[in-house]
């Protein structure tokens, strides 16, 4: 009968310490690559998606477009979706950061046209009588109690997100996921599961300080609750 090797590389167990161990840098390295393009990502995202909210809430006649096109692109599947954007950024991490963008915008639009709707009328009517202009409104008034249900969509598009960047792998810009595709493909136990539960604890982590800083910036909210 064969001897049971010592080494849980070579016995290729799911938990195997030695593939922490040899393989720290290549970790890092995709975890590096999995932070950079979900964040850059999500920014964008966001950054696009504010306008477009408070375009939909100021004039009504843009909020079904806006929500139209945002919804429909965030039912193509991201297969799909990175073969139609494929002839513009080529296999780039441009590529996967664009796709991601897209996909954002549904989640960021709806839930910061959602906060704006909710500012009662009575306060932006107070605020105009104490001499606010529509930019000053937005920014000292609207934005700030909209935060709530702006941050709520930031932090599913996040999660979002970071689950999304593995489908990068097919173009070889996937983080983690090129560790976990490269692991199937092989059976590489050891390295499917380190990098499948990098990318949870990536997306918890990510999630509760989203949370801690939605706290921050609201704390009536707290004391609502209280």
């Amino acid at each position: 009968m064969t001897a049971t090797p010592d080494d849980c590389l070579a016995r290729n167990d799911w938990i195997c310490g030695a593939y922490l161990s040899s393989r720290g840098q290549i970790l890092l390295d995709a975890v590096l690559q999995h932070l950079r393009l979900t964040g850059l990502a999500v920014l964008i995202g966001l950054a696009l998606a504010l306008p477009l909210a408070v375009v939909a809430r100021r004039w009504r006649w843009a909020s079904g477009p806006v929500l139209a096109v945002t919804t429909i692109l965030y039912t193509i599947p991201s297969l799909a979706m990175f073969s139609l954007l494929l002839p513009l950024y080529g296999l780039s991490a441009s590529l996967v950061v664009a796709g991601l963008v897209l996909y954002s915008l549904t989640l960021l639009v709806r839930n910061i046209l959602a906060g704006l709707r909710a500012v009662p009328e009575e306060t932006r009517q107070a605020a105009r009588g104490l001499g606010y202009g529509p930019v000053r409104l937005l920014l000292t008034v609207e934005l700030p109690l909209a935060l709530p249900a702006a941050m709520a969509g930031l932090r599913i598009a996040t999660v979002s997100a970071v689950s999304l960047v593995t489908v990068g792998a097919i173009v070889g810009f996937g983080g983690l996921g090129n560790l976990i595709y490269a692991g199937m493909n092989t059976y590489f136990k050891a390295q499917v599961l380190t990098a499948s539960v990098l990318c949870v604890v990536i997306a918890v982590v990510a999630d509760l300080l989203l949370l801690g800083v939605q706290r921050l910036l609201t704390p009536w909210t707290r004391a609502a609750r209280g």
